[in-house]
């Protein structure tokens, strides 16, 4: 295993990288019922990349397939698919564009993140840790915590529901072509 530091400095490990979606996972966690209840979710469908330049600069892309959402709830489901929620039939995808990545201590980095969901575009921090695994692949593991209303994603019948959400992401990424 090497550093942070020394993996995006490693010539070898510039160039493209794949999302591996069936080692990898997104979920959600919100505060229903003012606050008594946690609801917990996730995406089943989702891909990306991401792209190591020589020196170190990191940026790359996920997009989240809105229609996948499972909250085990299938009528629940059906109502965040909404135009209530995500509104799915004219925003299919959520997407993630990281355009930076600074280390901080050991291996833990900031991303720059630009989460954009029913059109609507904020930057939104969100602290990773960045592992190199056995096998050549690099696990990104982090958790963000998003204003719903910056995204319209406000409804908010009687107050149940939490302003926020908080979002995790546990993504592996291989080597584009594989190592």
């Amino acid at each position: 295993m090497t550093t942070l530091e020394t993996l995006l400095r490693d010539p070898d490990a510039a160039g493209t990288w794949s999302l591996l979606p069936d080692r990898s996972t997104i979920t959600f966690k919100i505060k229903n019922m003012w606050g008594l209840v946690n609801v917990k979710g996730k995406f089943t469908e989702f891909s990306g990349t991401g792209e190591l330049a020589d020196g170190g600069a990191v940026s790359g892309r996920v997009e989240v397939r809105v229609e996948s959402i499972d909250s085990g709830i299938g009528r629940r489901d059906r109502h965040l698919l909404s135009a209530d929620f995500f509104d799915a039939e004219r925003y299919p995808q959520i997407t993630v564009d990281i355009t930076a990545l600074q280390p901080t201590a050991g291996r833990r980095a900031d991303l720059q993140a630009q989460f954009t969901i029913k059109g609507n575009t904020e930057a939104v921090p969100f602290p990773a840790a960045v592992t190199e695994l056995d096998d050549g692949s690099v696990r990104i593991s982090g958790e963000a915590t998003l204003d719903r209303a910056k995204f319209g994603l406000d409804w908010n019948k009687l107050g149940v529901m939490s302003e926020s959400v908080k979002v995790a992401a546990e993504l592996v990424f291989e080597r584009a072509g594989g190592r």
